[in-house]
């Protein structure tokens, strides 16, 4: 069957569609991983938009037990091409039937590389996937122009709190969209973790005792957060370690006056080089957002900056002055993604065991 692909400025890219059949409108974003598409699929960051992957061979090795949610989370889905006859000794699976089963549309067959190409130059825009050949585009575009990502934030995160066991320091992780390796990378050090809904006042928290405080990743733009950064306000105020990743890292600024700004196109990706500025080294990592701190903004009695993009030299990551509290905007956790930054982790390990 036809499907065809409509961006806002009107461009209308036709090609095969792939999972559910249904009409879909989102905003268009492009990651440039080269394995790791169900982590990708079933990243929460990833609600409300649409991928497209630039790597032009797509579901090789199937669907795996590598899932980072519950569920899959993108509005719909965009390759060159989709592999039709998966080998792999852990596929359990088609990435064709999963998109049905989690009913996600998709559209294959189109030039990826065209596509991306005009979200780097004219920056990320909304999009329809159809399968209606008689499409009008003086109705449809309107349309795109007027969609909005939203609060997508209540709908990722866990309906209530759970406890991941653990014979070491008591972590608290806020879920605000947080990948499983997030918890598992905590669990794995021996931290006893305690997943908190996105909705949770600061109060219960502090009132937990926990050793230290996650706050993960997430989807949407984190200016619209106002009340979870209300929340972190006062966990600010505590002198219980936080390690803050993405979104977290995001709302921690934004609690401390800092500002966000919408980046022209995103980084999405297991290659982007941020430099560590405690030592100059450079670490390949994991990144997902389209929005960004802005460095300038950010008062250097607070924090200071303590990452850098290589590439186009914005925020990667902050460390509060005078407080157990550092954050970063790439993903120390990977999945999909190389895992250079894990020693993040055991950063914060070292910062629970030195506030006791």
């Amino acid at each position: 069957m036809k499907a065809f692909l409509i961006l806002e400025d009107g461009t209308v890219f036709t090609g095969t569609s792939i999972g559910s059949t249904r009409d879909m409108i989102s905003e268009i974003v492009f990651n440039t991983s080269m394995t790791g598409y169900l982590e990708v699929l079933t990243d929460p960051s990833y609600a409300g938009q649409a991928v497209v992957m630039t790597y032009p061979l797509i579901g090789n090795y199937g669907i795996t037990p590598d899932m980072e949610s519950r569920k899959a989370w993108p509005d719909g889905y965009i390759v060159r091409e989709l592999s039709r006859m998966p080998s792999n000794f852990r596929c359990e699976g088609t990435i064709q039937d999963f998109l049905k089963e989690q009913d996600i549309p998709g559209i294959a067959g189109i030039d990826t590389r065209a596509l991306t190409k005009i979200l780097r130059e004219k920056g990320t825009m909304n999009g329809m996937i159809t399968t209606n050949e008689n499409y009008n585009l003086d109705e449809i575009l309107p349309k795109l122009k007027a969609y909005t990502v939203g609060d997508v934030v209540s709908k990722v995160t866990c309906d209530e709190k759970y406890v991941l066991e653990g014979n070491g320091p008591k972590v608290a992780l806020m879920d605000f969209g947080a990948k499983k390796n997030i918890a598992k990378s905590l669990n794995e050090r021996g931290c006893e973790v305690t997943i908190y809904p996105a909705g949770t006042k600061a109060e219960e928290i502090i009132a937990a005792n926990p050793d230290g405080i996650m706050l993960s990743n997430g989807p949407g733009d984190p200016e619209t957060c106002v009340s979870i950064i209300e929340e972190i306000k006062k966990l600010y105020n505590t002198d219980i370690p936080i390690f803050a990743i993405c979104l977290g890292h995001q709302l921690m600024a934004l609690a401390n006056g800092a500002k966000t700004y919408k980046l022209k196109y995103g980084h999405r990706g297991g290659n982007h080089p941020v430099k560590d500025l405690s030592n100059n080294r450079v670490y390949i990592s994991s990144q997902n957002h389209g929005y960004a701190v802005d460095g300038t903004s950010i008062d250097p009695k607070v924090a200071k900056e303590a990452f850098i993009n290589v590439n186009d030299g914005t925020n990667e990551g902050l460390a509060y002055e005078g407080k157990n509290i550092f954050t970063v905007q790439f993903h120390p956790e990977a999945c999909p993604g190389p895992q250079d930054s894990g020693y993040l982790f055991d950063r914060f390990m070292d910062m629970m065991k030195g506030a006791k």
